[in-house]
């Protein structure tokens, strides 16, 4: 069985990686994994059950119990399709406390791994170079200033309908930033050999285009 091919893009909030691994995974045939949707899945599961987040034995209960789906940019969690539900702000204000939990991450970590054994992959996150395929051969690292990571952001919410200010997403991008930076588990970091692209003056195709011309090669 010939190896299948595995990308991953790391990076923080805002810096551009689902929407330039989605047309990566596409000019390159592969399938695109969103892991942070998966976090992001977990938390919702937790609000909708009580909401209590220091409750780690709950939580790590109910991740074990959770079913992730990843179809054609849909995300589907115990059947249902929670795509536009786990983008709301109150879910993004508590994702990295159930990213900083251990067994939630080696949960998730297995079931990402699983993901690349029957498919190739293009797959982006904060650990997915460096710990989720360490090995990879196509390992990137997407960065852009905070200003523009915060207009990206703005403008993303505001096309679907959520009232937002400018200066409550440059807050809480800081605020995630310090939190992915410095947990003590899994850090963001960028990956070992790595290519690093600063996105901040480039265009989401431009971006795709170096990633394709790299991992195509």
């Amino acid at each position: 069985m010939s190896e299948k091919k595995i990308i991953t893009i790391d990076g923080p909030a805002g810096a551009g990686k689902s929407t330039i691994a989605k047309i990566a995974a596409a000019h390159l045939g592969l399938t695109y994994i969103d892991t942070g949707a998966m976090y992001r899945a977990v938390t919702y599961k937790v609000l909708k059950n009580g909401g209590d987040f220091e409750d780690t034995k709950k939580i790590i209960r109910l991740a074990e119990k959770s079913v992730i789906l990843l179809d054609n940019g849909k995300i589907f969690l115990d059947g249902e399709d929670v795509t536009d539900k786990i983008r709301t702000r109150q879910v993004t204000n508590k994702t990295s406390i159930i990213a900083a939990l251990g067994e939630v991450r080696k949960v998730l970590r297995d079931t990402q791994r699983d993901f690349s054994k029957t498919q190739g992959v293009v797959m982006e996150g904060r650990d997915i170079g460096t710990v989720v395929f360490p090995g990879a051969k196509y390992k990137f690292y997407l960065d852009a200033s905070i200003t523009e990571r915060a207009r990206r952001r703005y403008e993303e919410l505001r096309a679907k309908g959520q009232k937002v200010q400018m200066e409550d997403i440059i807050t809480d991008i800081n605020k995630r930033d310090n939190l992915d930076f410095n947990r003590g588990l899994c850090p963001l970091k960028i990956p070992k050999g790595a290519v690093v692209i600063d996105s901040t003056n480039k265009s989401i195709e431009e971006v795709a285009d170096i990633i394709v011309t790299h991992a195509g090669k």
